[in-house]
């Protein structure tokens, strides 16, 4: 094997597990499922993801430990990342979530309360009515 073969399966491996993890993490947020449900599955396949990526790396390759090293360390560093950037996410999901459902309650407070006034202002009307066609 020459340096540039190395060197390129080098960058495939980084691509491919980068590119894995990205999607991996895409999918998951995007799935139609609560939140509790979405994160025990990020939870999920981050783990799966690391323990295949430590599984990969734990096998020899002719050229060397200092490639697998390599590998790992970024392996985990991206996993990690990855980790990091979903829990992120998912706060500021439920924060949304709850500012949502905090102001849908207030139109419909609003709402129930202006529906109320139409009422009362209805009913003032008609006693008005019934009053002026008994005089």
């Amino acid at each position: 094997m020459n340096q540039n073969d190395g060197s390129t399966a080098k960058g495939f491996l980084l691509g491919a597990i980068v590119g894995g993890a990205v999607g991996a993490a895409v999918a998951l947020l995007f799935a139609p499922k609560s939140g509790k449900d979405l994160r025990a599955d990020i939870s999920d396949r981050g783990e799966d993801f690391y323990d295949k990526a430590q599984t990969y790396f734990k096998t020899p390759v002719v050229e060397g430990d200092d490639f697998i090293n390599e590998g790992r360390l970024k392996a985990q560093r991206i996993v990690h990342s990855a980790r990091e950037q979903a829990d992120s996410l998912m706060s500021n999901a439920e924060q949304v979530l709850r500012d949502a459902r905090s102001r849908a309650q207030s139109i419909k407070e609003t709402v129930q309360s202006g529906a109320a006034k139409v009422s009362d202002a209805a009913r003032a009307g008609a006693d008005a009515f019934k009053s002026e066609m008994k005089q």
